[in-house]
């Protein structure tokens, strides 16, 4: 089954007063580009994170996040208490043997001198908490995986859709075939008899009318073009990834449908290789983002 490059995944977990999100974007690449935001916390695991990146998606243009969310109460800078009461007698104890008056507004002094407030930035990654944040990165990527998934029979109905649409349009270039040749026959013999006293061999004529003919021939085209709808049906159901092979296999359709054109000396014929190119084309745009 074929997957689509394009993807998104987005998992948010609780664990104590935080709250870990992973975020990952996936867009079409002819390889695997994978580009990461992570917090400090987690960025010795970035080999890790990578790691599973690249087992799961293959192949795009990969946007990965993973960042935290504190509670408030979590983020707030702590008053040592013991410091401040420290403080206060002090003040106190200073005021009373200098005669120097008490602050009359004490929180805003006290706030303002050292270590009153300390906050701790230094975290240390527990295995508990980044096997929480693990989980949470394999189930944003399986919600990525299941994006593509859908993405991907989406792709799936259109190129089948465009596949039996190339296959009735050449299936509508068989009555013109037998009428172009005598059509081609009818006007080299109306060339040839406008011209006075001219004698020709009619068996060398046939003979030349027939490799003329052979070199318009499209059955071999035909049968290519055939073989190659199969061949993408059926490549459409190979394990993946298969996105670089089924644009092989539409750069070989185009050149039989190029070739049938060429040889098509018919203003009918043309007009259905238009369409069948046009068909082709859309196909190709659209396995761009097959990985």
């Amino acid at each position: 089954m074929i997957q689509s490059m394009t993807g998104y995944g987005k998992t948010v977990v609780a664990y104590k007063e935080k709250k870990i999100n992973v975020e990952i974007k996936s867009l079409n690449s002819k390889s695997l580009d994978i580009s990461t935001r992570i917090a400090p916390l987690y960025r010795e695991k970035e080999i890790d994170i990578r790691q599973q990146l690249s087992k799961a998606l293959n192949r795009g243009k990969i946007d990965f996040s993973i960042w935290i969310e504190k509670e408030l109460s979590a983020d707030m800078t702590p008053i040592n208490a013991a410091v401040v009461e420290s403080y206060s007698s002090q003040i106190k104890q200073i005021a009373a043997s200098t005669g120097l008056p008490e602050p009359t507004d004490w929180f805003q002094t006290l706030l303002q001198l050292p270590d009153v407030t300390t906050k701790n930035d230094i975290e240390i990654l527990d295995d508990e908490e980044w096997n929480v944040a693990l989980s949470a990165i394999e189930e944003a990527i399986q919600n990525l995986v299941d994006f593509r998934i859908q993405e991907g029979n989406a792709l799936r109905k259109k190129f089948i859709e465009k596949l039996d649409n190339i296959e009735n349009l050449m299936k509508s270039i068989e009555p013109y075939e037998k009428s172009r040749v005598e059509k081609i026959r009818a006007r080299i013999i109306e060339g040839l008899s406008q011209i006075p006293d001219v004698e020709y061999d009619k068996n060398r004529l046939e003979q030349e009318l027939i490799y003329y003919i052979e070199k318009l021939d499209i059955s071999e085209e035909k049968q290519r073009l055939t073989n190659h709808l199969k061949y993408f049906r059926e490549t459409m159901e190979e394990d993946l990834p298969n996105g670089k092979k089924l644009g092989f296999i539409a750069q070989e359709m185009g050149r039989e449908i190029n070739t049938t054109g060429s040889k098509s000396n018919h203003a009918e014929m043309q007009n259905i290789v238009v369409k069948m190119k046009d068909e082709l084309e859309q196909i190709k745009e659209q396995v761009l983002n097959v990985m």
